[in-house]
């Protein structure tokens, strides 16, 4: 079949793809939409990640997925909750929070690494449908620029502090700095990552080791600050002040989603790499809350110790770049103080905050593509989550952060816990849902009440109980409500329903197997008949358009996406 032949969202497509020099075979060409092709396929907006490409071994992989979270606001969001609720409080808020992502990441993170799917991918697959995923997509999208924002800020002010830069300028920098770092994907973030960690280590952690020895003192301020910019706060530990801590904290649960985009490059499985392959899954997957929970409770810390001491900075005792600059000047003079500490802030900023940009742009690309059959390439969506970014930074969410964060956070644990509510429940103790996970246009319905109701559901509930809607008394427990509903509804569903909506078709068309002799996505590859492009096997499914001579044909799930007449889809199965 020509491609003149196919409809336009298809063909625009494949005129793309037919003119780029491919990595996944070799064949070298040269076109006017090159670039647009090339940047299709190699960051794997809308698909599985083949075997051709993940050459990394597991330790550079965790190694980048982890430089992710050098961010700082952790510290700014642990000072926040410890000045509102308390040191008591605060520490059993991030207890908690680190229990449930422990728990919630985990089944995500060994889908992502051992299908090599991000978890828009695992999304569909997992109680939601083809289209029914683009909700959470959102909510996805939604966390990337918020935090990209919060990060920004936290640049921009040690910019100002250090360069004397104003912070609408700031802003403005902090953020354009960061779309040229994003541009060529997974490569370029991989060396960004694991060469500045090391640098990222020292600076932040031989400080505050060494305040610590030297002002032991500060332990007690910090374990009785009872909150406050005076400390004089007064408050007690309390289980609802424990939830109010709780609920800013998991505004964080989405991180997961933003690990996964780089577990999915996980190289397969084998006897010979498995004890390497669980230490990175495990470390850079659910382990990534170990650190987070760490940079809270020392951003109290920090805080503390600042409104201890010096009363003059206890208005800014939650920014991070003065909570460093107080410790460097203890020990260095002032100029080098301030020096250092905003080179750390610039660093720990750039790092996660090209992991915020990478993932937006994936998750706006890959929305937008399922709904309008049309791939306007990512980098557009790489703008268009900066510039949300910079409005939300101009607005100055810095001093709203508590509450956009704890309204976030509902929406955020409906969507996260619903997903290894499916996994964990419907998959391996129940059996309804299919274990191995689908993500092709055809094979799944269009939309699964199991999940999607689930998330509609926790996520409406916890948002009103967040707004007072149910009272006073329950309002701190929203996060309770959002998490307690996500994780009982799509078992009860999926038994109401009997698992009907979860598979259109068992069968995609294809005899080859899926999976390798180790239960890894096989390598095997197959031609596209729309692009001309081989594609390993776990991204192809049979076309509904036979060839010429009415052999059957092969479609990647990419092309696929972009099929407006929906030719090339297989019917349902009975």
């Amino acid at each position: 079949m020509s491609k003149e032949s196919v409809h336009d969202g298809v063909g625009e497509f494949a005129d793309q793809v037919g003119d780029v020099e491919k990595a996944e075979t070799g064949i070298v060409a040269t076109g006017p939409q090159a670039a647009a092709a090339r940047e299709t396929l190699e960051d794997y907006t809308l698909r599985f990640a083949p075997r051709s490409y993940r050459k990394w071994g597991p330790g550079v992989v965790a190694i980048s997925a982890l430089g992710g979270i050098a961010y700082l606001a952790d510290f700014a969001i642990g000072a926040n909750i410890g000045i509102a609720n308390g040191t008591g409080n605060a520490l059993w808020g991030i207890l908690f929070f680190a229990v449930v992502i422990v728990l919630t990441g985990y089944p995500l993170s060994y889908y992502a690494a051992r299908f090599n799917i991000d978890l828009d991918l695992i999304t569909r697959g997992s109680g939601f449908g083809y289209y029914g995923s683009v909700l959470t997509n959102v909510i996805f999208a939604s966390f990337t620029f918020i935090f990209f924002a919060l990060e920004g800020s936290i640049m921009a002010q040690g910019l100002k502090l250090g360069l004397s830069i104003p912070l609408w300028l700031g802003y403005l920098l902090s953020s354009v700095l960061i779309i040229p770092l994003v541009i060529y994907g997974m490569n370029t973030l991989a060396k960004l990552q694991v060469w500045t960690t090391p640098l990222w280590l020292i600076m932040m952690v031989a400080p505050f080791l060494y305040l610590v020895i030297k002002h032991p003192d500060a332990i007690g301020d910090f374990l009785s600050f009872s909150g406050g910019t005076d400390g004089q706060a007064g408050h007690g530990v309390s289980f609802a002040g424990t939830m109010l801590a709780a609920g800013v904290c998991l505004s964080l649960i989405a991180q997961i989603a933003e690990q996964i985009d780089y577990l999915r490059f996980m190289p397969p499985k084998t006897p010979e790499n498995n004890r390497k392959w669980w230490t990175a899954v495990l470390t850079a997957g659910p382990g990534w809350v170990i650190f987070g929970a760490i940079k809270q409770v020392v951003g109290l810390f920090l805080a503390v110790y600042l409104i201890m001491n010096f009363a003059d900075q206890a208005g800014v005792a939650n920014e991070p770049v003065h909570q460093f600059l107080a410790i460097y000047e203890d020990f260095m003079p002032h100029w080098l103080a301030l020096t250092l500490a905003v080179i750390l802030v610039v660093i720990s900023q750039v790092k996660i905050n090209v992991t915020n940009a990478y993932s937006g742009s994936l998750a706006w690309t890959n929305s937008f593509t399922r709904v309008t059959k049309t791939y306007p390439g990512r980098l557009v969506f790489l703008v268009f989550n900066v510039a949300i970014a910079i409005v939300l930074m101009e607005a100055n969410m810095f001093s709203f952060l508590n509450e956009l964060l704890n309204f976030y956070a509902n929406l955020a644990i409906a969507w996260i816990v619903t997903v290894a509510s499916d996994i964990a429940i419907n998959k391996y103790l129940l059996k309804i849902s299919p274990k191995e996970p689908e993500f092709r246009r055809g094979m799944l319905y269009n939309v699964n009440p199991v999940g999607f109701v689930s998330v509609i559901v926790a996520g409406a509930a916890s948002i009103m109980v967040y707004f007072h809607v149910f009272g006073d008394a329950i309002q701190p427990y929203s996060p309770l409500v959002a998490l307690v509903l996500a994780l009982v509804l799509p078992p009860i569903i999926a038994l109401a329903t009997k698992g009907k909506y979860y598979l259109r078709r068992t069968d995609d068309g294809i005899d080859i197997p899926m999976y390798d002799e180790h239960g890894n996505p096989t390598d095997v590859k197959l031609m596209c008949c729309v692009t001309g492009i081989e594609f390993e096997r776990p991204d192809m499914i049979a076309s509904a358009v036979p060839g010429p001579n009415g052999e059957k044909q092969y479609i990647s799930s990419l092309a696929l996406s972009c099929d407006k007449s929906g030719e090339h889809v297989l019917p349902a199965q009975s």
